[in-house]
């Protein structure tokens, strides 16, 4: 009958984080500017050195921007806000992240849905204004491109990702058109949701369901839910995720680990 694959876009086929962290950094400037006063750019650099690191934390873009601010909070005291700040490390974001985040969210007085706007406009100020290098700070997973080329399965495209910049970078920089109705980015609603359309679309009837992603949260969200116990899961291990969560998934029967190499296989 044929196979469909519902696929995450950052950390499964596009290596984002080089462009979401500038673009984080470019969005505190604007959200805190005093907080940057006297912050040169080697501790910038800095900044985008460690939030590669805690990048397996980010569910949505907007989170990159509360990391820029506690990691310069975690290295400026004089300018620190936030009591989570304090003898803080890279480890302790990536252990402790879904704690961390409401508390910092409360002490900074700050708003999601803003967040998400300010995140969205500094991307699109970029892009209008210099396409050649927003495109230049993503990149395709090797093979990915073709992959998604030659696919032979159907293929959704399921991401908290705004669907305007997924959009943007498979035409741009893989040479890919997914047709808009086959791409749900952020606002299409929770990836459980989406999943459950899918499967219930009387044109999806009678086909294998898989879905890829490199959150092992979200897959854990999936499994929770009886309804959606006819999908193939899988924790991409080239993606944005630890090696404890790599090895958290390993041990769990319903999920299966894939390497890049055989997930270009799979889709073809």
């Amino acid at each position: 009958m044929g196979d469909l694959y519902a696929l995450d876009f950052d950390g499964v086929l596009c290596d984002s984080c080089g462009e979401s962290s500038l673009s984080a950094v470019k969005a505190a400037k604007v959200r805190w500017p005093s907080l940057f006063n006297g912050v040169d750019s080697s501790l910038e650099d800095w900044i985008v050195d460690q939030m590669h690191i805690v990048r397996p934390v980010v569910e949505t873009g907007y989170e990159n921007v509360l990391l820029v601010r506690l990691l310069l909070e975690t290295k400026i005291p004089s300018i620190r806000k936030s009591s989570a700040a304090e003898g803080l490390t890279v480890e302790g974001i990536l252990e402790n992240w879904s704690k961390i985040k409401p508390v910092i969210m409360a002490e900074w007085d700050e708003n999601r849905d803003e967040l998400i706007d300010l995140f969205g406009k500094v991307r699109d100020e970029w892009m209008d204004n210099d396409l050649a290098t927003w495109i230049g700070a993503n990149r395709f997973y090797p093979g990915v491109p073709d992959a998604l080329k030659f696919a032979s399965s159907k293929l959704y495209i399921v991401t908290t990702k705004q669907s305007r910049f997924a959009d943007a970078l498979l035409r741009e920089l893989a040479g890919v058109t997914i047709p808009p109705e086959r791409i749900y980015g952020l606002g299409t609603g929770p990836k459980v949701k989406v999943l459950k359309q899918l499967q219930d679309m009387p044109e999806h009837q009678g086909l294998s369901l898989h879905f890829v992603e490199d959150r092992l949260a979200t897959l854990k969200n999936v499994i929770k839910e009886s309804e959606l116990n006819k999908w193939n899961l899988y924790l991409g291990d080239w993606g944005y995720n630890t090696q404890k969560e790599r090895e958290e998934a390993a041990s769990i029967s319903r999920i299966q680990l894939l390497q890049l190499s055989n997930f270009s296989r799979k889709l073809k």
